[in-house]
């Protein structure tokens, strides 16, 4: 902050700096194709976990199985790693090998 003598008034003022809050980095979730997990499994998850709906879901099931790996959905570092963990606990219950990484996005500031 800088200070200023307003020798008219006899005040001091001072000017605030205006601090911009960066936003935080955002991290994709991207699941990964294996042939032993079920598609079904898949679905489920996808709503249960990221909230997508039944036909979106789909989407990101056949995306995932006809391409290899596809983005469940973008989140902050903490959620990602929570979403990650907790499919990856599930379908270890379950014995199936899914996969989940996260990969950082661009930032689209600066």
């Amino acid at each position: 902050m800088s200070e200023k003598w307003d020798s008219d008034e006899n005040v001091i003022t001072q000017t605030k700096r205006q601090e911009r809050v960066k936003r935080p980095r955002m991290y994709a979730v991207v699941m990964h194709n294996d042939n032993y997990t079920t598609r079904e499994f898949v679905v489920d998850v996808l709503r249960a976990v990221f909230h997508h709906s039944e036909s979106e879901a789909q989407r990101i099931m056949l995306h995932v199985h006809y391409n290899g790996s596809g983005v469940a959905g973008i989140f902050t570092r903490e959620v990602a790693e929570t979403k990650v963990q907790t499919v990856e606990h599930l379908a270890r219950e379950r014995e199936y090998p899914l996969r989940l990484t996260m990969e950082p996005q661009e930032d689209d500031e600066d």
